[in-house]
């Protein structure tokens, strides 16, 4: 296995996105295919939860390094229905057998450093990474690290990317298992289908029925302007469907007619 250094990777992605450029085959879902790495745990009940969060996003290895737990009853009652998960848990001694079959590292980190001088704790926020790892063709390994001190600044060398994800910075540090759910829920919603958005034409048609709207109505001319930039910045940040698009057309249709009916 060769491991290939954070640094590389700017903060705009573009080591990341030649990485993903290799690509050969994509797969038919937008999942990437996942494995998950804990680096010595210390609690059991972590192992457990995050066994559990697997399942919810259909995640089935979980790799398990040089844990400072057992697997006892703790886990199994924090696992429910991930027991299947954590039934199949491999155990190693290393992170190398961790990430065996691995062609992606990737490495979270809580602490964000502003200090180029530091390139190994350089991340990337998680939703970024998992819209840029969309259709990933190749296996990847995401490493979590201890509850206490999380990864080691060697093993944040062999990662191929960092990521982190955006909390409070008087106390960005989640709990293991919280901090996993939270990653995995990114890489999964990343692929759920959504419905379609009304592409530019139609929402230029929607803005020129509103200013039709105001014309039916005698809109005043001095305000016009503003609410035409008002409604544009709106819709904008609505990101209407063509199911909400045409929608709204009708109703803004129906309005102008209806008024129109009632000046003649």
């Amino acid at each position: 296995m060769i491991f290939r250094n954070v640094h590389v990777l700017d903060i705009e992605g573009e080591y990341f996105r030649l990485l993903l450029s290799k690509c050969y085959v994509f797969r038919d879902d937008s999942m990437p295919d996942i494995r998950i790495v804990i680096v010595g745990p210390k609690f059991e009940g972590n192992v457990g939860a995050i066994a559990r969060s697997m399942a919810n996003f259909d995640i089935s290895e979980l790799y398990l390094v040089h844990p400072a737990c057992e697997i006892g009853d703790e886990a199994w009652r924090r696992a429910k229905h991930g027991d299947r998960v954590l039934e199949n848990t491999k155990i190693v001694e290393t992170l190398e057998e961790a990430v065996e079959g691995c062609f992606l590292i990737v490495g979270t980190s809580a602490i964000i450093t502003k200090n180029d001088k530091n390139y190994v704790r350089v991340p990337i926020p998680v939703h970024t990474f998992a819209e840029r790892a969309h259709d990933y063709p190749e296996k990847m390994a995401i490493l979590f690290g201890r509850e206490d001190i999380g990864l080691l600044q060697e093993e944040l060398a062999k990662c191929d990317v960092l990521i982190s994800i955006p909390a409070s910075e008087t106390y960005p540090v989640m709990n293991l298992s919280h901090a996993a759910t939270v990653v995995m829920y990114e890489m999964f919603g990343i692929g759920m289908e959504r419905p379609e958005p009304a592409d530019s034409h139609e929402k230029e048609q929607i803005f020129e029925f509103f200013d039709n709207l105001l014309d039916a109505i005698d809109y005043p001319e001095h305000r016009r302007e503003n609410t035409s930039v008002m409604f544009r910045r709106m819709m904008g940040r609505a990101v209407p469907t063509k199911w909400e698009y045409n929608t709204i057309m009708g109703v803004f249709g129906d309005a102008v007619k209806a008024i129109d009916r009632k000046k003649d």
